[in-house]
């Protein structure tokens, strides 16, 4: 670099040739004396050593001489000033590089060195050679540093020491060595210093392995051209780009000082290419666990294979993809795969299809659907010598031949690949399927995977799908689903917004919008908390669908602050290869608590807790629906749960500690409890008296027992007196058996607050 080349700038002070007359024997400003007709001051036009030069005698203790030329100054430009001087009579002083330091105001930069070190002359005809380097900084060499505030100089040299003494100067020559200070003042390292070629056939990447060594810290630079990497590359230093990498698929470019997006884009010339590369990265690096997105759209026209991008089949240390978008562009990368084939189930063997037609052409991870398959089973693996497939989920249809469809849907991010992928997250990541394509599709196996404040935009089929057991301990949280069906019916809609097959998923905080279904839940531990899903349309007394689907009797689940709106939580067996209940768990080990249902506009059979089996001697064991909301608004219902007997009913003889207590109900024609507490007027004296509990007890349960009965005043005989006997009770009275009689002694009536439950209560 040179200032004098590069900006015009106008450096060396005039010759002496030119005239005295522009030298001060000051400080070189305008108006100060100059050294033209002075006594002590000669120009010699033929020195044997110098050329033309200035003969001076030393008449004052520091005797000046500075150019009346402003030479330029400015922050980044280093100046080295050179003069030659021999002594040719009487006392030898000594010599200095100086000059005077001014501001664009005219005025001197205060508190600044403006003379370099002296060199003493010793002899007598000797040309001695004196430098000194000026600049902005103090760097190596600098001897004086003037700052950023220096606009010009008036350079020249000083003579020191004692008087009388005579010398001849040379021509004072001033040259910009910038240059030396380029690595310093840039901060930069250039790749073809080391021997980049960039010619995008030469393999550079020794170059560059050579370029990061030297950096020290410093950036380095990768200029216009096109450099092939052929190996793995790791750049420990900062790094720019001009010019593009070309790498094959396999090789990984490890950014250790700019790891986002915005570098390797610029490292590869193009977006997608570059997320794919920092993706792949992202399971290397060891001192960066988040890839961020630097609030970048990354446009994809198909499916990102994040296994085979990182060339990984299991990973399970922490790692971050946050803050941008991956959008969906619309093309053949995102058709959906369909196959259909005739299959043979045995429940004996709960997860397998054989003599499966068409094997070779399933793929894992495809969406089994046909007669006796339960919501979102996947194809998780596939012997096609065998011609057998293995299933997420056991089919509960029983056993026979039959046909199904196989549909693979295509995911933004898949992950499907990696046989165990752990503690994986996204954050604030923008998902827009776009109708196009769906969400993530989850690992094989998987641990605490975490979506965090994420956006789910118009999946086409599903928001996040785990074909086998990726879920487990899977956290989503507030994030929001934006289903691509708004406008549709909900009748009609086929996207849902999740799915989960393992255990302890945490769902919080959340807002669906309008999908066939929120979420399907398999497994057990779940906690479904503070989420807001709603389903509606706008069709006038419209029907509505599941938003929760929970697929296991027994999931131990707690779904507590929900919004439920113009949806319903339906709690079924699907997922049972023997769903007749024989031993083990029925319906139980779920918490429903202080949630608010809420729907508009619906028909009158519309329920929001529906418990529906698929097969027979089911019963609710260790259930509790407590402290919720229950409200309607354009219409109202019948009442807020019910059983689904298309398949089976519920053995309402078994039922045990189920509470229905605590609730309010708004639009809804009865309320159910349990235990009830019911007042009974008994107006005409009986020895029976009936007490209707049906239409309170939940799920259209029976009147099992009764827990107590307290008077409300007295109890009188048909004359007046009051009457002291105490009824018994005999439940699971008429044809429903949800009625109870109290039996008298004698013929009383009165009032009493009776306590009826539709369990049994230990």
């Amino acid at each position: 670099m040179n200032k004098a080349i590069t900006d015009g700038l106008v450096l060396m002070p005039p010759p002496f040739a030119a005239g005295l007359n522009l030298w001060s024997r000051e400080d070189g400003l305008p108006g100060q004396g100059s050294y033209a007709g002075q006594a002590n001051a000669a120009f010699v036009p033929a020195d044997q050593d110098f050329g033309g030069a200035l003969e001076l005698q030393k008449t004052q203790a520091v005797q000046r001489l500075r150019c009346f030329q402003q030479i330029p100054m400015m922050p980044g430009l280093y100046l080295r000033v050179t003069v030659r001087v021999k002594a040719v009579a009487g006392d030898m002083p000594a010599v200095r590089i100086a000059g005077w330091a001014g501001r664009t105001n005219g005025t001197n930069v205060p508190g600044v060195v403006q003379a370099g070190p002296s060199v003493q002359l010793t002899n007598y005809g000797q040309p001695v050679t004196v430098t000194a380097i000026i600049g902005a900084g103090l760097r190596g060499g600098v001897t004086m540093a003037w700052g950023a505030t220096a606009a010009y100089a008036h350079i020249g040299i000083d003579l020191t020491g004692p008087l009388g003494g005579v010398v001849r100067i040379d021509d004072i020559e001033v040259e910009d060595v910038t240059g030396v200070y380029l690595r310093d003042i840039f901060d930069a390292v250039d790749v073809r210093d080391f021997g980049a070629r960039g010619d995008g056939v030469a393999d550079d990447t020794a170059a560059f392995v050579a370029a990061d060594a030297a950096a020290e810290g410093r950036t380095i630079t990768v200029p216009m051209g096109t450099y092939r990497i052929n190996g793995n590359l790791t750049i420990q230093n900062p790094i720019r780009f001009q010019g593009t990498l070309v790498q094959p698929a396999n090789v990984r470019l490890a950014l250790t000082r700019n790891y986002d997006l915005d570098t390797y884009t610029s490292a590869f010339g193009n977006e997608l290419l570059g997320f794919r590369k920092a993706l792949q990265a992202l399971f290397y690096f060891t001192d960066h666990v988040a890839l961020d997105l630097s609030d970048r759209r990354v446009d994809l026209t198909e499916p990102v294979d994040v296994a085979q991008i990182s060339g990984l089949t299991t990973f399970s240390q922490r790692r971050f993809l946050t803050n941008g978008q991956l959008n969906a562009v619309p093309g053949p990368g995102w058709d959906t795969e369909q196959v259909s084939a005739t299959t043979t189930y045995n429940p004996a063997n709960p997860v397998t299809l054989t003599n499966v037609s068409n094997v070779s052409a399933i793929q894992i991870g495809s969406l089994v659907t046909g007669p006796g398959v339960g919501r979102e089973v996947y194809v998780t693996g596939r012997n096609v010598g065998a011609g057998t497939l293995t299933l997420s989920q056991p089919l509960w249809g029983g056993a026979g031949t039959r046909t199904l469809v196989f549909r693979r849907f295509r995911y933004l991010l898949d992950f499907s690949g990696f046989a165990d992928l752990s503690r994986f997250e996204c954050d604030r990541m923008d998902f827009n399927c776009n109708g196009v394509a769906s969400g993530v599709l989850l690992p094989r196996i998987g641990l605490t995977l975490t979506f965090s404040n994420c956006v789910f935009n118009r999946p086409r089929d599903r928001g996040i799908t785990s074909f086998a057991g990726g879920c487990q301990g899977l956290i989503v949280d507030s994030c929001q689903f934006w289903s691509n069906e708004q406008a549709i019916p909900a009748q009609d809609r086929v996207s849902i917004g999740l799915n989960l097959n393992a255990n302890d998923a945490k769902i919080r905080d959340n807002r669906v919008v309008r999908f066939a279904h929120f979420m399907v839940a398999n497994g057990g531990g779940h906690l479904i908390l503070g989420n807001h899903f709603f389903q509606g349309d706008t069709v006038a007394q419209g029907v509505r669908r599941a938003g929760i689907v929970i697929t296991q009797t027994n999931p131990r689940l707690t779904f507590s602050g929900n919004y439920v709106d113009n949806c319903w939580l339906e709690w079924s067996n699907e997922h049972d290869a023997n769903p007749d209940f024989t031993s083990g768990f029925s319906f139980g080990g779920m918490s429903i608590v202080g949630n608010h249902f809420f729907a508009s506009d619906m028909a009158s059979f519309f329920r929001w807790i529906v418990v529906a089996p698929k097969g027979a001697g089911h019963f609710l064991f260790g259930v509790s629906i407590t402290d919720n909301v229950f409200r309607t608004v354009g219409g109202s219902v019948d009442r807020a749960e019910a059983v689904d007997t298309t398949h089976a009913s519920l053995d309402y003889g078994r039922l045990r500690n189920v509470t229905f207590d605590g609730n309010a109900f708004n639009g809804v024609s009865q309320i159910a409890m349990n235990p009830l507490v019911i007042e009974h007027n008994q107006a005409s004296a009986a020895t029976v008296w009936t007490i209707d509990a049906g239409p309170f007890l939940p799920f259209g349960a029976r009147a099992r027992n009764t827990t107590s009965i307290v008077s409300k005043g007295a109890i009188v005989a048909s004359g007046g007196a009051p009457d002291y006997a105490m009824p018994h009770a005999v439940n699971e009275i008429g044809t429903a058996r949800n009625r109870v009689e109290l039996r008298w002694p004698n013929a009383v009536r009165g009032r009493v607050l009776a306590t009826i439950r539709c369990d049994t209560p230990t």
